[in-house]
């Protein structure tokens, strides 16, 4: 995997949970991501219509319903339960860490559902993953007395739910290129956003500087950047790399959150985080092993088979 475009996606990642923190401040999560989807739905349009135009020309009615399902799952659902999660009071650092529990899902799921070999090396790693998230969930929950115990079980549902999108849209091919994809996506986010808003009352966008600030945050870094980059290393690497960078995202959110918001970084919070690095580099380190070993076994076939 090219490091550079890793490194891109984890910091456009993280920015998310940041911009989160940056709009619930001055308004209500279901405001925040219908302006976030509206403007970006109509520049996505424009930008599609004028270079792709007969995108979908081709584009069948279960090939559309496919590609809304995996909008409704990877942006409706896990961005909802992530604003809702920072907006109860829950750290953006731990929201990240909780959602980058990924891997143990996904890694679970990969064997029966993509025929995909799972090693005792790469549960060593999901599970030293899953220790870090209990350990980082303990410290911001004793840190912070006013937050819910359930408020921490709703970044799980969004974690579930970018697992789903993630598993169809590797179940299936597609002919749609990445911008009329994410036209799709983000224009079935945008409907669902804009019902919820007008139904709760709170669609009219507020005053401050800091909304629209958030709002412009989130479109470039967070929807172009991140979402677009998780995509594109999905399709080049696969789901267990893709998720392995997803532990990758709470140190930086918790380091971004710490100095920008001043979220608790105690001792307990840094032990955590240094076992989902540790569960990175061995699940991390097993992958590139793998890789070198498929490389040879195929250039020794394919030099037993030279006449």
């Amino acid at each position: 995997m090219n490091l550079l475009l890793a490194a891109a996606f984890v910091i456009c990642w993280s920015s998310g949970f940041i911009g989160a923190k940056l709009g619930a401040g001055s308004a209500d999560a279901s405001t925040i991501l219908m302006w976030r989807f509206l403007p970006l739905t109509l520049l996505l349009a424009v930008v599609v219509f004028a270079v792709q135009r007969n995108a979908f020309r081709a584009l069948g009615s279960a090939e559309l319903g496919r590609q809304a399902a995996i909008g409704i799952l990877s942006q409706s659902g896990y961005l909802l339960t992530v604003y809702y999660a920072i907006q109860l009071g829950v750290s953006s650092g731990t929201t990240a860490l909780i959602d980058g529990t990924q891997p143990l899902v996904a890694g679970a799921l990969a064997g029966p559902l993509l025929k995909q070999h799972i090693s005792a090396r790469q549960w060593l790693g999901f599970c030293l993953g899953l220790a870090g998230v209990i350990v980082v969930t303990t410290a911001d929950a004793s840190a912070s007395a006013g937050v819910a115990w359930w408020a921490y079980a709703v970044p799980f549902v969004g974690m579930f739910c970018l697992i789903a999108a993630t598993f169809i849209e590797r179940g299936f091919e597609t002919s749609l290129a990445p911008l009329p994809t994410l036209l799709i996506h983000c224009t079935t986010s945008a409907a669902i956003f804009s019902v919820l808003a007008i139904s709760t009352g709170n669609a009219v966008p507020p005053a401050e500087p800091s909304f629209w600030l958030a709002i412009g945050w989130l479109v470039i870094l967070s929807t172009f950047g991140g979402y677009g980059l998780y995509w594109i290393i999905l399709n080049r690497s696969g789901v267990t790399k893709v998720n392995t960078l997803m532990f990758l995202m709470a140190p930086v959110t918790t380091i971004w959150g710490a100095l920008a918001f001043g979220e608790p970084l105690g001792v307990q919070t840094i032990a955590g985080l240094t076992l989902g690095l540790l569960a990175v580099i061995i699940v991390y380190r097993y992958d590139r092993t793998q890789v070198r070993t498929e490389g040879q076994n195929r250039r020794q076939r394919t030099r037993s088979a030279t006449p």
